[in-house]
């Protein structure tokens, strides 16, 4: 397992996101999964995130993605859904006229963190602390 480091710590948080288009329109396709990426890589550098993995259906994406220990997540996701939103319907003013709003994400999304290891063996390390 390779580990990030800085000054004080190791650490290697990685994460998989969903984030869906409101009311599930199919507006992506690769040409606009792309920008969405490109403007994921730009704010995510403020946020000490990088992209692992992308892809995309037509009304979601998915994300895979790893974050420093100060990395704000929430935050970064509400700079990110915000900023995309706006500008995605600028540059493709087509798209406008599939959403019934002016959003282009849901409100929701499925942040899931992800191991190279399964909870069990975590959690059987942790029972066998201090043992000989």
């Amino acid at each position: 397992m390779k580990l990030d480091t800085n000054c004080h710590s190791v650490f290697n948080l990685n994460y998989h996101l969903v984030m869906v288009v409101k009311y599930r329109r199919k507006v992506i396709d690769d040409i606009i999964s792309n920008r969405l990426k490109e403007m994921f890589e730009h704010i995510g550098k403020m946020y000490k995130i990088t992209i692992s993995e992308w892809n995309h259906d037509v009304d979601h994406v998915h994300v895979l993605f790893k974050a420093h220990p100060k990395s704000e997540l929430s935050k970064f996701l509400n700079a990110y859904k915000s900023a995309s939103s706006r500008l995605i319907k600028i540059e493709y003013p087509k798209i406008k006229e599939k959403l019934w709003k002016e959003n282009f994400w849901s409100k929701s999304f499925c942040l899931i963190s992800v191991g190279e290891v399964t909870i069990d063996v975590i959690k059987k390390y942790i029972e066998t602390q201090g043992e000989k």
